[in-house]
């Protein structure tokens, strides 16, 4: 059965760092863009972080753009989120995500919950 679980998520002031981490199972993970997206309360889910499958090109939303650095290991079937300098806006529930292409299944993990606050 496939899986995608996170971990890492906590509460931290301003300013602080978390990294989470995304393990996955039941799949073949490099054939598997990754992504993390995020969803406050009343907002729409929001794409955070993109990484290609073999880890040589990464895209990230402009709100983040220069404070979170996604990566992947392809031998660990894991993908990881590091969030330097965060803020009050990043308070979210933080979710992964593999995505194939429109023909193809996309699963999701469970989310884990991010807590920015002084």
């Amino acid at each position: 059965q496939v899986q995608l679980v996170e971990s890492g998520g906590g509460l931290v002031q301003p300013g602080e760092s978390l990294r989470l981490s995304c393990a996955a199972s039941d799949f073949t993970f490099s054939d598997y863009i990754m992504r993390w997206y995020r969803q406050a309360p009343g907002e729409e889910r929001e794409l955070v972080a993109q990484i290609s499958r073999f880890g040589d090109t990464t895209t990230y939303g402009h709100s983040v753009k220069g404070r979170f650095t996604i990566s992947r290991d392809n031998a660990k079937n894991a993908v990881a989120l590091q969030m330097n300098n965060l803020k009050f806006e990043d308070t979210a529930v933080y979710y992964c995500n593999s995505y194939q292409g429109t023909s193809y299944p996309q699963y999701w993990g469970r989310g884990t919950q991010v807590t920015v606050s002084s």
